[in-house]
């Protein structure tokens, strides 16, 4: 049973990344996008319309309680006749910076509630397509700003081997922007800075920044980073090579970024700085820069070698001054039992013993 299920996650998510790359194939180009294996294949392009001409993806602006009427157009290229399940799926971002959709055993909320096909299957012949209308209905009390989901077409086979039915995915992204008041935020959450130096007391060391993009706002947005590392009083400051932008996050998404910075030196207390510049895209293309985020973090350069060093020097004088400190008291000890013994003969009439 373990194994099947270990096997049944597998093509899950081979199917989720198959999902991925048709995505973005219909969202970079014009092209359609296409699912091919063995005898069966089959694209998928959005219609021309009102809306535009061999569009890469659908994009529309859309106010709470407004409406949108578009299509998919589906077309058979292998040799058989089709049979696909036709819906759509809120979108998210993946753990490597990829727009995916979820699967039908989890549920959609927004663009995947929203959109309707007017059919729920379409059946294809070979070498003929297929125009699938669908509309988007936006909720009265819908929260403006930005979402991303998918149209999708599906065709479930069997497979004989494992036993499982397996889901092959093909859609077009659909971005939604929800009419009112834009508020496009990015903030930097968790930063944290860690050092690690070398044996020699002397020498520079690496050190490492973490931290989270996490999208505050409601708009989707990139940004550009950088970070910087010194050391008190702002001395010897280091910075990061050039940094990879994150992906264009959700409203809600968080992106974990790391960055090593080198040649560090072991000041004992570091400053990392960590500086995003959010950007923000419009339906145009066109991006714009939007006033940028700092936070600072701070850590602990030590060199390990050195404080070695300087505690057993401690160690070896506390211990110095209390052999010299017990000696000193053993010896007046001595000499006051002598007087002690002197001052007592005395008493008695005797002579002091000589020692």
């Amino acid at each position: 049973m373990q194994s099947s299920v270990a096997r049944w996650k597998t093509l899950v998510r081979t199917t989720a990344l198959s999902v991925l790359a048709a995505v973005v194939a219909a969202g970079v180009g014009v092209a359609p996008a296409t699912a091919a294996e063995g005898n069966v294949a089959w694209t998928v392009r959005t219609a021309s319309n009102g809306y535009g001409e061999a569009r890469s993806s659908y994009s529309y602006n859309v106010n709470p309680g407004g409406a949108v009427e578009d299509a998919m157009v589906v077309a058979n290229r292998g040799p058989a006749p089709l049979t696909l399940a036709v819906y759509a799926a809120d979108g998210f971002t993946t753990e490597a910076g990829q727009l995916d959709l979820l699967t039908t055993d989890k549920k959609s909320v927004a663009v995947g509630a929203w959109v309707k096909a007017q059919t729920d299957t379409v059946v294809i012949q070979p070498g003929k397509t297929a125009q699938v209308p669908f509309s988007m209905r936006v909720p009265d009390n819908a929260t403006p700003g930005d979402y991303v989901g998918g149209i999708l077409t599906a065709l479930t086979q069997t497979d004989q081997a494992e036993g499982i039915n397996v889901d092959r995915r093909l859609g077009i992204r659909i971005k939604l922007r929800v009419g009112g008041e834009l508020k496009p935020s990015l903030a930097i959450d968790n930063l944290h800075v860690r050092y690690a130096g070398s044996v020699n007391p002397f020498a520079k060391g690496d050190a490492t920044i973490t931290y989270q993009v996490h999208n505050v706002g409601n708009a989707a947005l990139s940004g550009q980073q950088a970070v910087a590392v010194s050391g008190p009083f702002g001395l010897l400051r280091v910075r990061a090579a050039d940094i990879t932008a994150p992906p264009e996050l959700l409203p809600g998404e968080r992106w974990t970024v790391t960055v090593p910075v080198h040649g560090v030196a072991p000041t004992i207390s570091l400053a990392a700085t960590a500086t995003l510049t959010p950007l923000l895209t419009d339906a145009s293309g066109s991006t714009t820069s939007l006033k940028p985020v700092e936070v600072t973090a701070h850590g602990w350069a030590l060199p390990w070698l050195l404080l070695l060093v300087l505690v057993v020097l401690v160690a070896v004088a506390v211990g110095a001054y209390r052999y010299h400190r017990r000696n000193r008291t053993q010896r007046k000890a001595r000499e006051d039992a002598r007087v002690r013994d002197a001052v007592e003969q005395a008493l008695r009439g005797q002579q002091p013993r000589t020692t």
